[in-house]
């Protein structure tokens, strides 16, 4: 829930049943469990769109959203993903719509969105958090109250086809 004092808000998304890909849900455990002073987590799950209308209502002044991304990179690494690659990026997805389409329903009444990508080593039912992405969630955390002076995070270059 969104209190008086928050400024920020995260959307956790993935599912916690498919191995590296609930890195978003193991984030909002994080959270609950030691909650981060003027944050808002949302643990959007498999299905964050369920999502846009309570985050619409809020209208934090920043919005980060948290996702296992195929980037081709090793796992646990992160990166900045930028808003034009994510359409481009999830070709094969285990959420129900594009995350570009839920950015696009929130980018009116947020207009910070930062999207967080972690490499996922195995995505895959019953499987547990590989030790790369855990700690990759683990820094994130960590990082998070940095956000106004920046998360220490690369941006995503995609590479040339």
């Amino acid at each position: 829930m969104l209190n008086s004092s928050s400024r920020y808000a995260l959307l956790c998304v993935g599912n916690s049943m498919m191995g590296d890909d609930g890195a978003g849900p193991r984030l909002a455990e994080l959270c609950a469990a030691a909650p981060l002073p003027g944050w808002t987590v949302v643990d959007g799950g498999a299905a964050p769109e369920n999502d846009i209308g309570y985050l619409r209502e809020q209208r934090p002044d920043r919005l980060v959203i948290v996702d296992a991304t195929d980037m081709g990179l090793a796992p646990g690494e992160m990166r900045l993903i930028d808003e034009s690659d994510i359409a481009e990026m999830f070709v094969m997805t285990t959420h129900t719509l594009p995350l570009s389409f839920l950015i696009q329903q929130l980018r009116e009444a947020i207009p910070q969105i930062t999207f967080v990508g972690i490499q996922p080593d195995v995505v895959a039912f019953y499987y547990p958090l590989s030790p790369a992405v855990e700690r990759a969630v683990d820094e994130l955390y960590q990082r998070l109250p940095l956000l106004e002076t920046g998360l220490g995070i690369a941006p995503f270059r995609p590479r040339p086809t």
